[in-house]
């Protein structure tokens, strides 16, 4: 079942939920970070790291609510970490509040606890196993199932306290109430409703987060509310299962007689694998040990605001308010034939595929890493190791690109390839005007190295001012031909604002030739031009000159007709008088 929710658009492939997963249960696919709910033990880890929040912890708080809306008689079941880490006047305040949100009863989970103490007592008692491992951390039990099952003989067969308080709860109320957990861990949602061994005692697991934020959206301030006692009988020393050693604290109230065991707590995730890295080489025997997965114990659940609990100081308020007292058993333990606190333990460790050595070196070649000074061994890909990393490909748990470093180097030579490589200038700038990059081209038009450029303004080699306006106003200018006379270079030039690293890109594009031919095509125009002009002139001269001739010609071959005329009419006499 999914205890952490993933969402999927706000993975950006930081890789920093791998890095900082002990057990690597992420796996990485199509550049999004999945769970792997058969090897995730639910530490939390990845919650507290995700700088996207894109994994989130999947609420039972809306089904609590139905149940109270429905009238259902629910019940909750107390972690006693409140009485560490929640704030109040008095305990009593928390219970009430609870009661006013419409639980039916409130018990403590610590009575359950005592009764797990009781277990391990007869365990003690019996000194039958060689080390005896504490599994009231769900945490804990997974990571020994999984990953050390060699140790399982190691595990106390017994409940944890909140199933041995759901059995208790079902055995006083029947069948027909709901019991609902409320604690600072989000593992026990997964012990309560996704373990088969566990299943049908716990309906429900809310945590503190979420009854504070509740408390707060029906306005009930704790502060202003009556004390009210939880319906449970005092558990005694059992409160102090919280913190760490508070296990052993209640085991050693107990006095169990014959009890020859050395022994010791353990806690956070790194304490815990170096642990059972030594029992796995034989080094523990005839130990007691109460082990837990947060630093502190359960007072640091990855259900609480960590950045706000002190632990040391919640360790000692408790141990200072709490009695190291036993419980009466006489009168606190209560006849419940049949019922069994017993749990068995056993082998769950993935079986995943291992790749041969040359599979290893062929992952490991396609990522750049052709002998051993390339193994880098950096963890930006959140595996200790190269080879780590490449086991992990073969097994499908993490993809190539996940280096970072040859992702880098990749990167750098691709964009250094088209910087080499492409026949346009291109240069870009910071906010300042800085020079960031400075193409091949760039360097042998403005015969400058790309290396001087970077450590220039744009404006101490072309005028920037179009790069300025860029900037300003984020509107990008495309296509504006300019010239630089002083070097003979015509451009056509493309300019960009990049607002991911505020940044300008120009690129400039060399026309000169282009502008040359029009240079070339305008003069041959204008000479054709010219001497069609003088073609013209001629013609109009030499027009000009036929129509002098022809208008002295018309002239004296008129006057040479008219006399022939007259001379034909008038032959022999005068010709009339004009009138």
């Amino acid at each position: 079942m999914n205890v952490i929710g993933f969402k999927e658009a706000k993975c950006k492939n930081c890789y920093k939920c791998v890095r900082v997963c002990d057990v690597k249960a992420i796996t990485v696919q199509n550049e999004q970070a999945q769970i792997m709910n058969d090897k995730c033990i639910l530490c939390g880890h990845c919650l507290d790291a995700c700088p996207q929040n894109a994994k989130t912890f999947i609420s039972d708080l809306d089904r609590v609510k139905g149940y109270l809306r429905s009238g259902i008689p629910t019940i909750v079941s107390i972690a006693p970490a409140y009485l560490g880490v929640m704030k109040y006047k008095t305990p009593g305040q928390v219970i009430t509040a609870l009661l006013k949100l419409g639980f039916k009863e409130v018990r403590e989970t610590a009575e359950g606890a005592a009764y797990v103490t009781n277990e391990y007592e007869k365990l003690l008692m019996q000194g039958s196993m060689e080390n005896i491992i504490t599994t009231c951390c769900p945490s804990v039990n997974d990571l020994i199932e999984i990953y050390y099952p060699s140790l399982t003989k190691y595990m106390a067969p017994v409940v944890s306290p909140m199933i041995a308080h759901g059995k208790l709860i079902r055995a006083m109320y029947g069948q027909n109430v709901k019991v609902v957990f409320l604690g600072p861990c989000i593992a026990k949602k997964r012990e309560a409703e996704g373990d088969e061994r566990t299943k049908g005692y716990i309906d429900a697991v809310i945590n503190f987060k979420e009854l504070e934020q509740w408390l707060k959206e029906e306005r009930i301030d704790l502060f202003s509310l009556p004390d009210t006692p939880p319906q449970n009988p005092s558990p005694e020393v059992n409160r102090l299962y919280p913190i760490s050693s508070g296990v052993l604290s209640s085991v050693v109230a107990t006095k169990p007689a014959a009890d020859h065991y050395r022994k010791f707590y353990v806690h956070g995730i790194h304490n815990c694998i170096e642990l059972f890295e030594s029992m796995t080489r034989g080094e523990v025997s005839g130990c007691f040990i109460e082990a837990n997965i947060c630093n502190g114990g359960c007072i640091k659940g990855p259900a609480i605001d960590r950045d706000t609990i002190s632990r040391f100081k919640v360790k000692l308020d408790m141990e200072e308010s709490i009695p190291k007292k036993p419980v009466e058993k006489e009168t606190f333990f209560r006849d419940f034939s049949g019922l069994s606190f017993a749990k068995a333990f056993g082998d769950r460790s993935p079986k995943d595929p291992m790749p041969t050595e040359e599979e290893i070196n062929e992952i490991l070649r396609k990522t750049g890493k052709l002998n051993p000074k390339d193994l880098l061994n950096c963890g930006a890909c959140g595996y200790p190791s190269c080879r780590d990393k490449a086991i992990a490909v073969y097994q499908g748990k993490a993809e190539l690109n996940m280096c970072l470093p040859y992702m880098h180097e990749r990167a750098q030579s691709m964009s250094n390839v088209v910087l080499d490589t492409t026949p346009n200038i291109i240069i870009i700038v910071d906010a300042d005007m800085k020079i960031q990059e400075f193409s091949k081209a760039a360097e042998h038009y403005f015969h400058i190295s790309r290396a001087d450029a970077r450590e220039m303004y744009l404006y101490e080699i072309i005028d920037h001012t179009d790069f300025m306006d860029v900037l300003d106003t984020h509107e990008n200018i495309l296509g504006k031909r300019v010239i630089y006379e002083d070097i003979g270079l015509a451009t056509l030039q493309n300019i960009v604002y990049i607002e991911e690293q505020n940044c300008v890109l120009g690129i400039f594009q060399d026309v000169s030739q282009e502008e040359e031919q029009k240079k070339q095509a305008y003069k041959v125009k204008m000479e054709t031009i010219e001497m069609a002009q003088k073609v013209i002139d001629k013609q109009m001269m030499v027009a000009q000159e036929i129509a002098g001739l022809l208008g002295e010609t018309t002239a004296e071959t008129k006057v040479t007709l008219t006399k022939l005329r007259d001379t034909i009419l008038y032959d022999g006499g005068e010709a009339p008088a004009s009138r």
